[in-house]
């Protein structure tokens, strides 16, 4: 386990999928991160690589030819090796193998980035393409945090705040895959109230926010922390079953729609990327 500290935070990191296990305020004492209770879901913030989501029949076709990759991708459960490392910044590396290119077909170096700043840890993916020819991929965050955060407080007191009104429908999953049709979900209004028949049709997955950040917190606490969101095309958010967390997960990418053609390369939300480039993107969470 890697071990980062500065005047506020502390940060435990697992090389195995580069996971975040421990998210803490050293001035509150308090685990923002969930724990990662198996008997609701025993992950704590999953890197989602090479695809988001589910694909349809767990499939893509690529030049004609077919592969299979398990929903949200390997990267989570390859363990990367250490690239860089101080009291405050830690960057986790992974690399192709004999194993990723049976399912994915392209070289690459994915470079995960944990740097702490007073209160806030930063996160950022940089992929590159080191193979000869273009390269198509997906990525996100699966962060989980703690709900209810403090003793006293129940699950319903908490609060998703996004820094601007927002109008945005959802699609529903269905099987893990979006639905044709979206429904209504947020009507000009930036406040989502936290409950667990939110997520009784799985994640709701929303695109084309104007907002930079959406903020977890109560009336009931002076505690909670702003998720910066900017310059993501896709936002999940997500619970298990009546699980004491929620998800706030970053993505460029999601599932494929119920009815995909499979075509990797046309996928909605791939990124395309050319040999010798690399693609970066951040996120960022602040504690208060």
């Amino acid at each position: 386990m890697i071990e980062l500290h500065n005047e506020l935070l502390a940060v435990a990191i697992d090389p195995k999928g580069a996971e975040m296990q421990m998210l803490c305020r050293k001035d509150n004492g308090l685990n923002y991160l969930w724990k990662g209770d198996p008997l609701y879901w025993g992950k704590h913030s999953p890197i989602l690589f090479p695809i988001v989501g589910t694909l349809k029949g767990n499939a893509y076709l690529y030049e004609g030819k077919s592969y299979t990759l398990p929903r949200h991708g390997f990267a989570r459960d390859k363990t990367f090796l250490i690239a860089d490392i101080t009291p405050d910044k830690a960057v986790f590396a992974l690399t192709e193998d004999e194993s990723t290119l049976a399912a994915y077909p392209f070289p690459f170096l994915l470079r995960v980035h944990y740097t702490l700043t007073g209160a806030s840890l930063e996160v950022r993916y940089d992929v590159q393409n080191t193979g000869k020819s273009p390269m198509y991929f997906s990525i996100g965050g699966h962060p989980a945090f703690s709900v209810p955060l403090v003793e006293g407080t129940g699950y319903e007191d908490y609060t998703l705040t996004f820094s601007q009104a927002e109008t945005a429908t959802r699609r529903v999953l269905v099987d893990g895959l979006l639905s044709a049709e979206a429904t209504p979900f947020l009507r000009d209004e930036s406040v989502v109230h936290l409950n667990h028949e939110l997520f009784a049709e799985d994640a709701i997955v929303l695109n084309g926010l104007r907002s930079d950040s959406v903020t977890l917190g109560s009336a009931k606490t002076p505690h909670g922390l702003t998720f910066r969101i900017k310059d993501w095309p896709d936002l999940g958010i997500w619970a298990a079953a009546n699980a004491p967390f929620v998800c706030i997960e970053p993505w460029q990418g999601h599932a494929d729609e119920v009815d995909s053609h499979q075509q990797l390369a046309q996928k909605r939300g791939v990124v395309s990327l050319a040999p010798g480039q690399t693609w970066s993107r951040a996120w960022t969470v602040e504690l208060f």
